[in-house]
């Protein structure tokens, strides 16, 4: 059986551009990035649905719902924030929030590149970039936050402070210097 585009299954999976997590994966997630989720949860819950409701409420006691604007853009916006809030659950259950420090704390190297890192890597012409590789869901380019799924974070994992690394970009075969790796809990 196929979804139609705009079915609510389409609309679990790829809420607000988000790309799905790649079947077979956790969805993992930082400490704070989870936080932000679950935030943004209860509130829709305990504060933004509640209003809406009740505005949807008097606007039904007003008689002609056919002709009713707050009626009408209310049951909208509700149906909305149910998805996101279908979004929001489905994310946070299969959740895995990533702990480095205890990673680390066991032995692990704190220049090795894995989820979570902050790297700083150089390009042939001496431009240096800072990333941090993180879930799906804190994807932020302006802060330099990118999805453990992009090709970057993948050429880049498992790689160490002074390794090489090639990469593929849209003009080609690119390799890069890691200058520095850190782990940050925000």
């Amino acid at each position: 059986m196929t979804q139609s585009p705009g079915s609510a299954a389409d609309d679990e999976e790829e809420e607000d551009g988000v790309p799905p997590i790649p079947a077979g994966s956790k969805n993992y997630i930082t400490r704070a990035g989870h936080d932000r989720l679950r935030a943004e949860l209860l509130n829709l819950l305990d504060v933004e649905r509640p209003k809406v409701v009740e505005i949807v409420h008097w606007a039904a006691s007003n008689g002609d719902r056919s002709e009713n604007g707050d009626y009408i853009y209310g049951k909208k916006r509700l149906r909305e924030i149910d998805r996101r809030i279908r979004f929001l659950n489905k994310r946070l259950e299969n959740a895995v929030v990533v702990n480095n420090s205890e990673r680390i704390a066991n032995g692990g190297d704190p220049e090795q590149i894995f989820f979570g890192a902050s790297v700083l890597y150089s390009d042939i012409d001496g431009n240096e970039t800072r990333i941090r590789i993180v879930g799906v869901d804190e994807v932020d380019l302006d802060k330099g936050y990118v999805s453990w799924i992009s090709p970057i974070a993948k050429a880049l994992i498992k790689a160490k402070v002074g390794d090489t690394v090639k990469i593929q970009t849209p003009v080609g075969t690119k390799e890069i210097d890691i200058l520095e790796v850190e782990y940050k809990e925000t």
